[in-house]
């Protein structure tokens, strides 16, 4: 994402002109907007025209227009941003308070303007603007059978690929079926490798399975791309990372980021922050329960007390159409930084974002125990029996 412009007074009311330069920058714009702001960008119309002799047609003509936000829709697969709203600038097309739909392009610069810019939206622009933030990783994810190929960005977690292939068992001194059809779905996982992960972004290929499809699949492809020359793969050889997962499923993708090995090598990127976080939730849950809580209520007693080390909360709960329920949740994100406390912002799109959405998408590692939370509640409950 590139800053074109920023005008922002005292009272954190104005406007910001960005330019998505990324299909990834569709998901950080898509979390910039809300119902309400005020949309100026350019885009195409429909428009009637009569000529001289009384002939009606249309052209489609493009125009810049400014939009009053009321609807915002986003395909995540294909990284599309369409934002509905009513014209609230006079335009020789089109009416004042006429309905448009403006589909934001990759490279077509966009002026957003909003009454109140608060904290969290302005973390997001920091980051969408800074080129480091986005240390890619891409994942194969695989059982005898079937494979994910997925990409992990700091923001999301996308499928770019499923394969699917029917594996007979193994029979009694004939194997050849079984070993035809394992080479075929190898076969088919190199070629969506080829085709979906770009070298010259990715940092690291994880490779994930249970048992040794991993390793089999590993050495099926480096010895296929020594047989047939191909220098894409032998090249890009020293990225591709072996981890364990249980399964070939998406899901399984956490337990790889999970792997200390794993860890060590995407420690810069955001994804592997944002994993590590969760599983540190989870350990203390278990053996602490006290000095870990999830839940909006809970949570923000324990910062009441002062009490929280890291916050982790959904990016989810920021596109609340409540303003004031909005409010709150900044307010915890203000106070917790003011605390000395440190803030993970967890995508919705990301694995570990949609496990902490389990979580009512708001939970909280204490740096010491608050056990009279749930004393209080315990208490009062039993006062109301």
């Amino acid at each position: 994402m590139k800053l074109v412009r920023k005008d922002l007074e005292k009272d954190n009311a104005g406007q910001v002109t960005l330019i998505p330069e990324e299909p990834e920058d569709m998901w950080h714009t898509y979390n910039l907007l809300q119902v309400g702001d005020s949309l100026r960008a350019s885009t195409i119309r429909k428009v009637q025209t009569e000529s001289a002799t009384g002939s009606v047609g249309s052209n489609r003509i493009r125009t810049t227009l400014t939009l009053c936000v009321e609807a915002i829709d986003f395909d995540s697969q294909a990284c599309q941003l369409r934002v509905k709203g009513t014209n609230i600038q006079e335009n020789e097309y089109v009416k004042m308070g006429a309905y448009h739909t403006i589909e934001l392009e990759p490279n077509r610069q966009f002026t957003l303007a909003k009454k109140q810019w608060d904290s969290v939206v302005l973390e997001r622009i920091e980051q969408a603007c800074d080129p480091a933030w986005s240390a890619d990783v891409a994942a194969v994810v695989m059982q005898e059978g079937l494979a994910h190929i997925c990409l992990v960005t700091p923001s999301m977690t996308l499928t770019r690929a499923k394969v699917e292939v029917n594996i007979p068992r193994k029979r009694k001194g004939n194997c050849s079926q079984h070993d035809r059809a394992l080479e075929r779905f190898y076969e088919q996982v190199v070629q969506a490798i080829q085709r979906h992960i770009n070298f010259e972004v990715v940092k690291c290929v994880l490779v994930a399975s249970p048992g040794f499809v991993r390793e089999q699949f590993c050495d099926y492809m480096f010895q296929q791309a020594i047989k047939t020359d191909n220098k894409l793969l032998l090249e890009n050889r020293s990225k591709f990372l072996q981890v364990h997962s249980s399964s070939g499923h998406k899901y399984a993708l956490k337990e790889a980021l999970c792997d200390p090995a794993v860890t060590s090598r995407l420690s810069d990127t955001k994804a592997a922050g944002e994993v590590k976080a969760l599983d540190d939730f989870y350990k203390m849950l278990q053996h602490e329960p006290d000095r870990a809580f999830y839940g909006l209520k809970h949570v923000e007693k324990a910062n009441e007390a002062m009490a929280i080390d890291t916050l982790l909360i959904s990016d989810e709960l920021f596109r609340h159409q409540d303003v004031a329920t909005r409010a709150r949740y900044v307010k915890l994100v203000d106070s917790v930084r003011e605390n000395m406390g440190t803030v993970r912002i967890f995508s919705s799109l990301h694995v570990s974002g949609e496990q902490l959405g389990q979580l009512t998408g708001v939970a909280a590692i204490l740096r010491f125990p608050v056990a009279e939370l749930s004393d209080q509640e315990d208490e009062s409950s039993s006062e109301e029996d």
